[in-house]
């Protein structure tokens, strides 16, 4: 990870916040010595200030096996990113660059028991379907359920460390600032508005 003090979020909450707003994650390791990854989305929460994601896999993946056979992991959290062009500068005769947000999340994965990976998927289907949805886990037939508990299983991954990058131009001065700001108002780009909103909250302190 790309690390300037300058660009390191040190308010722990606003790093939290980040990880559940963007739970949709890449959980990574090795097997064989060659990297494997997998995109799914996580229960992002807190027990007893011990952060824990859960989510679940399907057990026929390259990276079922290699998390049986490796337990540390590697959990990358992607938030907006967007190009920003120098000519936004003060300063001119300087290099364009990429402002953007991402998370790393070190821990141990530890796989669930069948009733683990049923509240798991029941935690995660209320998280974004709640409970009167047509797709509530609760009005999913049994036999369906327990059809595709034999398809996956349930894990636990306990952060042990967190690492953090929010690029947002501030190794700039203050009018280049507001002038990034403006300009990325102005784009069609949807990340580019939301750089935008983040550089503002940090420009309004």
């Amino acid at each position: 990870m790309y690390k300037i003090y300058h660009f390191t979020e040190t308010d722990k909450e606003k790093v939290y916040e980040f990880m559940q707003r963007n739970s949709f994650a890449i959980v990574t390791g090795i097997q064989n010595n060659f990297p494997v990854a997998t995109h799914i989305p996580l229960e992002v929460k807190k027990q007893n200030e011990q952060i824990i994601f859960t989510g679940h896999i399907m057990k026929d993946s390259d990276h079922y096996k290699a998390f049986s056979q490796n337990e540390n992991v590697l959990v990358i959290f992607t938030g907006p990113h967007c190009y920003v062009s120098a000519s936004w500068y003060v300063t001119k005769n300087v290099a364009s660059t990429w402002n953007y947000i991402d998370v790393h999340a070190k821990g141990k994965i530890k796989f669930t028991d069948d009733e683990g990976t049923k509240l798991i998927i029941e935690n995660i289907t209320k998280q974004y379907e709640g409970t009167v949805s047509a797709a509530a886990f609760h009005k999913m037939p049994v036999e369906y359920v327990d059809r595709m508990l034999k398809a996956i299983i349930g894990f636990q991954i306990e952060v042990e460390s967190l690492d953090n990058v929010f690029k947002l131009s501030q190794n700039r001065d203050e009018l280049s600032r507001q002038q990034i700001i403006e300009n990325l108002k102005k784009s069609n780009g949807f990340f580019a508005k939301e750089i935008a909103k983040e550089m503002e909250m940090r420009v309004k302190k």
